[in-house]
């Protein structure tokens, strides 16, 4: 599988999560923003910000929902 940008996990998050979270909001909108998992948003690092909110996405299910997170876990673990 070709590595994705956060961006583009976030995106399809976004397209696949109906009812997402308030919680993982903030965390989501910060992935749209960034290209790497060594990036920086604001004052925090992009592998803080997965793993907010993979810790907020308990309520994203089904087998897309664990493909998407593996897929940044997957990111997180390469770092």
């Amino acid at each position: 599988m070709k590595k994705r940008y956060l961006f583009e996990i976030a995106e399809d998050i976004y397209k696949n999560w109906s009812n997402i979270y308030f919680g993982a909001i903030p965390y989501l909108h910060a992935m749209m923003q960034l290209r790497d998992i060594n990036d920086r948003y604001l004052y925090d690092d992009a592998s803080s910000i997965v793993r907010y909110f993979l810790s907020n996405s308990s309520n994203f299910r089904g087998p897309i929902a664990k493909q998407l997170k593996n897929e940044l876990k997957q990111l997180l673990n390469e770092k």
